[in-house]
């Protein structure tokens, strides 16, 4: 795996994590692999998939059962508000980049509008 050097690679494997249980591909309740053995499959420190999980922990979307592993939560509405929240920031990223080459809502609106009819 290629990691960026503007965010730390804690907060980048969090990332990865997060897409991955808004997205269906990690379920409720699933367990997440070792520390050792993402450590070993992302080529990084153990400790810093350690901090990873622990700051997820902190927000509440993985437990961790002593001897048994780390988990993702079994809470659906913690997983719909962390999807919301994703989305509403690509949205702003989105919008904010835009409006900086110049166009003004009404035109974000129709270009987005045009894209999602030949998308379909």
């Amino acid at each position: 795996m290629i990691f960026k050097d503007n965010l730390p690679i804690y907060i980048q494997i969090m990332n990865i994590i997060k897409k991955r249980i808004v997205s269906g591909n990690l379920k409720e309740g699933e367990k997440l692999p070792s520390v050792r053995e993402l450590s070993t499959e992302l080529k990084v420190n153990p400790n810093t998939i350690q901090r990873s999980y622990q700051e997820l922990e902190r927000e509440n979307l993985v437990f961790t059962q002593r001897g048994m592993g780390t988990f993702i939560t079994e809470d659906k509405e913690i997983i719909k508000e962390l999807k919301r929240d994703m989305a509403s920031s690509i949205i702003n990223n989105f919008i904010e980049n835009m409006k900086s080459l110049g166009f003004t809502s009404q035109d974000i609106i129709e270009l987005v509008n045009n894209e999602v009819k030949e998308v379909k």
